[in-house]
Parts: structure tokens; C-alpha cells; sequence
């Protein structure tokens, strides 16, 4: 019984570990995109613990079709930045595409130093939905004009 008792033991804290610590910066995650997106991904960017927010994922999306009239294309497609909580991005990916272990280019991050500036003061959070829903809100506001270039 105690042996039975130990092997549970181990099995449970392996795949808590191995829940806890999935996500890591350069992986590129395939995900549940819109229908018109299917080869759209995922890129991890940076990974950050803050005690108002728990874990903060910073992501950026290539692959989209986004209606965007200040593109010479009329077409957006990518965000280089995306903060999402870890259970929203849980909810989003299916699957591990690539772990290129590949820190961020410059361009990429310039959004996280945005946010970041404006989260220090209070003025921006994170999102807690799936990543196809923030892209559609992302893509109305995009539409309607309501965005800060």
C-alpha cells in the first residue's frame, strides 16, 4: 500500500510540474484560431509573475486576416503583443509547433514596453479570454477606429 501511495504521489507531482512549467519564451504554439486562420500561431515572448495579475504570458500571433484600412494592404496580419492571463492561453492551444528557444526581436517587444510602462501605472491589464475571441475584439476596435496608434 505504501509503495501504491508513493507512486501516485509521483505521478501527481510529475504532471503538475509538467502543467506548471509548459509554457516557456520562443515556443510557437498552434492554437484555436477563427476559422478563416487555420495556419495561424502562436509565439511565447516573455513570461512574467505579478501579485496583482498571477502569471502574465506575452504573446504575439502571426497568420491573421485582420480588416485593417491604415494597411497599404487592407489587411493586418499579426500582433506583435498580446499580455493574456495563463488560463486563458490554456484555454486557447492544442498543440506544441516548434520551441525554437528563440529570444524576441526588438520589434516584438516594443509592445511589451508600452504595456509595461502603462501597467506600472495602473492603466493597462491583461486579457483573460481565449486568444480567437481577443483577436475579434481586437480586429472590431481595428474597424471601428477605436485604437491609439
Amino acid at each position: 500500500m505504501k509503495l501504491y501511495t508513493l507512486i501516485v504521489g509521483i505521478f501527481l507531482l510529475f504532471f503538475s510540474c509538467t502543467k506548471k512549467d509548459q509554457y516557456r519564451a520562443g515556443q510557437e504554439w498552434n492554437y484555436k484560431t477563427r476559422p478563416t486562420e487555420k495556419s495561424s500561431i502562436l509565439k511565447i515572448l516573455k513570461i512574467e509573475e505579478y501579485p496583482e495579475t498571477g502569471k502574465v504570458i506575452h504573446i504575439s500571433v502571426s497568420g491573421l486576416k485582420i480588416k485593417d484600412t491604415s494597411s497599404t494592404t487592407g489587411i493586418a496580419d499579426k500582433f506583435t503583443h498580446i499580455p493574456i492571463s495563463e488560463e486563458a492561453l490554456d484555454k486557447s492551444v492544442t498543440t506544441l509547433k516548434n520551441e525554437t528557444g528563440k529570444k524576441p526581436d526588438s520589434l516584438e517587444m516594443d509592445g511589451y514596453s508600452y504595456w509595461k510602462r502603462e501597467f506600472d501605472k495602473g492603466d493597462a491589464g491583461i486579457f483573460t479570454i481565449p486568444v480567437s475571441e481577443i483577436i475579434s475584439s481586437m480586429e472590431k476596435s481595428i474597424v471601428a477606429g477605436d485604437y491609439t496608434k
